[in-house]
């Protein structure tokens, strides 16, 4: 009995791992463009615009199957993501401004229809409020197949397009003058984007997801200053969080394993500020000792110098 339960939380544990490292992968690798293009809020933007995408596919279909509820937050996380690139290109609003204006909106939007689907009774309802604030330990086989599928694509092609996207996050004017489409590209990055946040949406929740998109890539970035090396070192990062994470949260009881990825993927963040190795406060503030050591060094030096010069004269 003992070796059974045993064998099935080890499986169960094994499954939900699995599924917080895809996660960490994706939306560490994919969160890379969005901390470089400085739009690190629009995750929260698109996290928070989902909530009634997923609603309104429970009430079109009746139905909790993962891929359903994630084609719907996919569609209107893609839709809130458009609104604010169209708002700020269409009127005098700022980027900031409208991020807040349609975060706010959906979001609310989302609550209200969460709602009203609490008092119509249907017994299938239960279950909708992880994808608000998440519950990784619901996670399924199937969750992760989809989690492997989706996530595995929009990788692909953010490899495909590799080009294409670095120019657009380092000289996006230099790659509007040779002809390449900013618009078709921006509307491509948005949508891995929502991807990678959809994702997340049952381990995390919408309040959450962002920092799993923005925290791997600060971490990554204060360890080097190649894309390539960042996306690499985000995707571990976020791996890293997700792995370390769920096995915390098994090992205490009542520790809700999305909060804790979270804060895993905090720590990650603190110790690559402090301690990394061109960026990180712990060695800056060495390399600073170390000039002011030499500065008193060579200043005495000099000093000497003089003093030996002016007895001599």
């Amino acid at each position: 009995m003992i070796l059974n339960i045993l064998t099935h939380f080890d499986y169960t544990l094994m499954i939900v791992s699995i599924g917080a490292a895809l996660l960490g992968t994706v939306s560490g690798a994919l969160g890379t463009y969005a901390v470089l293009r400085r739009q690190s809020l629009l995750g929260d933007a698109i996290s928070h615009a989902a909530l009634p995408g997923i609603a309104i596919a429970f009430l079109l279909t009746g139905s909790k199957t993962p891929l359903i509820l994630v084609l719907g937050a996919a569609i209107a996380g893609w839709l809130g993501a458009l609104l604010i690139l169209s708002v700020v290109k269409l009127t005098r609003i700022k980027y900031d401004s409208a991020l807040g204006i349609v975060l706010s909106t959906f979001f609310g939007f989302g609550l209200v229809l969460h709602t009203l689907i609490q008092r119509t009774g249907n017994a299938n309802q239960a279950g909708l409020d992880t994808f608000l604030f998440g519950q990784a330990a619901t996670i399924l086989e199937r969750d992760v197949l989809t989690m492997g599928i989706l996530g595995g694509i929009a990788l692909i092609i953010m490899l495909v397009f590799w080009k294409e996207l670095k120019l657009l996050v380092f000289d996006e004017g230099f790659a509007a003058s040779i002809g390449f489409p900013i618009r078709a590209l921006d509307i491509l990055l948005t949508g891995l984007l929502v991807i990678a946040i959809v994702l997340g949406l049952q381990a995390v929740g919408a309040v959450l997801m962002s920092a799993m998109l923005v925290a791997p890539a600060v971490a990554a970035r204060q360890w080097t200053d190649k894309l390539n090396m960042m996306v690499l070192l985000a995707a571990c990062f976020g791996a890293l969080a997700g792995v370390s994470g769920t096995i915390i949260s098994s090992s205490a009881s009542r520790i809700p394993t999305g909060p804790t990825i979270v804060l895993c993927a905090t720590v990650i963040v603190g110790f690559s500020i402090a301690f990394a190795p061109n960026r990180g406060l712990v060695w800056h503030r060495v390399r600073q000792q170390r000039h002011r050591r030499s500065l008193k060094v060579a200043t005495d030096r000099l000093l000497k110098q003089q003093r030996q010069g002016g007895d001599a004269l």
